[in-house]
Formats: structure tokens, C-alpha cells, sequence
């Protein structure tokens, strides 16, 4: 700024002091949101460690990573522990990926390929990707070589299918399971990896008004064998 008066150096320094504070230090309010801005840093990352630890270790004492928990028409589901827990690939012997041991993909495809010997165009994808918004209803999904089918229309769930759920805030990766039994009213579901105190088994609510079958929990669809489903529609080229 401009004085109106000669001053003095010693003047304009002690000017610019008072501007800045006592002692030419910051000003109080800059100080609290540096501490503020500090404090919330601190606290992400401690919650962002805190969520790595709780999902990517075996939080539950009386069950072991790898152990088998269930099985469904001859396949295996086994224990995870943590959601985002890894205990590396599983492939088969001539390298087609199964997926990650002992994720809700791996258990999925494990059991396609063993229950229907069935091989996946696109061997890979998180458990969201195994639903295409883009395939219309009861036509081929063209990455999983299945028939798919949209949850909330006229197509009911059958045992076998492979229904895909949606992401969550705290999923942002989505699950799949395979339908172990329908009634008019719920579907039941075989599940790898719900959490290390989840059951492999779920019942799940299910609506018939008007003659659409939704399913509850985020449902996205479900995918079947096309020799399996009704009438397959081709997708067009």
C-alpha cells in the first residue's frame, strides 16, 4: 500500500509486521486450517490402513484361508478370510485362468468349468464386469459365452445361473454367486468370500408383480449354459 506521509524503513517494517501478526507470524485462522487440513490427512490415511487390514487379513480365529466351507454339486467353496485377501491365480493346466484363489470369480468360474466344462471368452473382469448393461435380454453375452438375463423382467432365475450383484461403497468391485435353489419367493445363493464371518449360503428376497422376477441385494442379472435357456437371442453384428 501506498503511505501518505514519509516514513521510514524501520516504519514500513513494523507496518508489515502488524499486517502479519504479532512477532510477523501467520495470521490464527491460517494456522487452524493447516491444522485442520493436517488432522483430516492424518485421519485417511489412518482409515484407509485400518480398511486394508480389516479386508486383507483373516480376521476370524476358528476358520483357515483355503479351508473348504461348502460345495455344490461336486465343487468346492473355499474360505478367503478377508474380502481383498489373494492367495494368487489359479489356473488350469493348459492356462486358462480360473481367477484369483479365493475370490467370488474364481468360485464361479471353477464351478462353470468343472459342473458344464465351460471356458469363457474373456477369462478376466471383476465380479461386476460378468454383467453387460449392453446385451439385451436373453441374449448372448458375447465374454461369457452365456445367455443373459436382467433382473426385474420376465425371466426367473433357475439353479446353476450365475447372478451378478452390483458395486457398493465399501465393494466397489461388485460379487457373483451361483443359484443353489428357487422358490416364488427367494432365491438362494453358494457364495466364496462374503467376509470371514458371512455364511457361503444367503437367501435373498424375490418379487414377482406383473410378472417380473427381481431379486433383492443389488442384483444385477443372471447369465445361464445357452442350451439351457428358453430361446437365446442373438446379438447382432
Amino acid at each position: 500500500m501506498r503511505f501518505p506521509f514519509p516514513v521510514s524503513s524501520s516504519d514500513r517494517h513494523a507496518h508489515a509486521t502488524a499486517l502479519a501478526g504479532d512477532g510477523g507470524q501467520r495470521m490464527p485462522g491460517a494456522m487452524n486450517w493447516r491444522r485442520v487440513a493436517v488432522a483430516a490427512a492424518a485421519l485417511a490415511g489412518l482409515a484407509g490402513a485400518g480398511y486394508w487390514a480389516v479386508t486383507c487379513f483373516n480376521l476370524n480365529p476358528t476358520r483357515e484361508v483355503g479351508a473348504v466351507v461348502d460345495e455344490f454339486n461336486g465343487v468346492k467353496v473355499y474360505y478367503n478370510g478377508g474380502v481383498n485377501n489373494s492367495e494368487g491365480r489359479n489356473l488350469y493346466r493348459d492356462g486358462y485362468n480360473l481367477g484369483i484363489k479365493y475370490q467370488c470369480v474364481e468360485f464361479v468360474k471353477r464351478y462353470y468349468f468343472e459342473r458344464f466344462s465351460h471356458r469363457m471368452p474373456d477369462p478376466y473382469g471383476h465380479a461386476r464386469d460378468f454383467y453387460d448393461p449392453q446385451t439385451a435380454q436373453g441374449a448372448l453375452n458375447g465374454k461369457r459365452a452365456l445367455v443373459q438375463y436382467r433382473n426385474g423382467q420376465d425371466e426367473k432365475p433357475k439353479v446353476d445361473d450365475l447372478i451378478v450383484f452390483a458395486p457398493t461403497l465399501f465393494n466397489p468391485y461388485g460379487h457373483v454367486a451361483i443359484v443353489a435353489g428357487v422358490s416364488d419367493r427367494e432365491v438362494e445363493i453358494v457364495q466364496q468370500n462374503p467376509g470371514p464371518f458371512a455364511d457361503s449360503r444367503a437367501r435373498l428376497a424375490m418379487d414377482a408383480t406383473g410378472g417380473r422376477w427381481t431379486v433383492a441385494n443389488g442384483a444385477l442379472g443372471w447369465l445361464r449354459p445357452a442350451a439351457a435357456s428358453p430361446s437365446a437371442v442373438s446379438e447382432p453384428h
